[in-house]
């Protein structure tokens, strides 16, 4: 692995463990010489990791959209800086840029991008793994879930199985090493 892409808030959360982890992710980045991939805000959980990797010497590339760059949000000293017209050219962009991706905490916009690239690897668009770092339990819920979504039918266990869970740094890159695409199509042949 080459680049992780990291999706994670703008904000710190209300616990200093959120940025406490994106600190420890980014050393652990910076120490196995793997570059981030992350959506260019200077600002939160984004800003605390980008920063982690810049003062290690690491690569930092950002991909931001115009309209968050005139709010005065992106960051000014990453090793790229690509700006974008649309939230779609974003994530494209950091997709195709990277290796591997990781959630950590955040709301919305978090969660519907990892969600996002995991459909597309459950569509087989891509193969590269998609993870979360469970920080306090922080995604239990969403597991939980996405659990029940599998026991109601809507999610295959192959395809649940394809969303890798870590509760540390070193976890979550040896996970991510380790990851194997499951072959198993979106749809089942009855339903076809």
């Amino acid at each position: 692995m080459q680049r992780l892409c990291v999706y994670c808030g703008s904000s710190t959360g209300t616990s200093s463990r959120y940025a406490d982890v994106a600190v420890d992710l980014g050393e652990h980045l910076v120490q196995s010489r793997i570059g981030l991939v992350y959506g260019g805000a200077s600002k939160g959980i984004m800003g605390v990791i980008a920063d982690t990797v810049l003062l290690g010497g690491g690569d930092v590339v950002g991909v931001i959209p115009q309209a968050l760059v005139d709010m005065e949000v992106a960051h000014s000293n990453l090793s790229k800086l690509h700006i974008v017209q649309s939230m779609h050219e974003r994530k494209t962009l950091m997709a195709d840029l990277a290796d591997a991706f990781v959630a950590l905490p955040g709301g919305y916009g978090t969660l519907e991008e990892v969600i996002e690239v995991l459909t597309w690897s459950q569509l087989k668009f891509h193969t590269k793994p998609c993870a979360l770092l469970n920080v306090g339990g922080y995604f239990d819920h969403l597991l939980a879930f996405l659990d029940h979504a599998v026991a109601e039918g809507f999610i295959r266990p192959e395809h649940r199985e394809m969303l890798l869970v870590a509760n540390s740094a070193e976890e979550l890159t040896s996970k991510i090493a380790s990851y194997n695409a499951p072959h198993a199509d979106k749809l089942p042949a009855a339903s076809r």
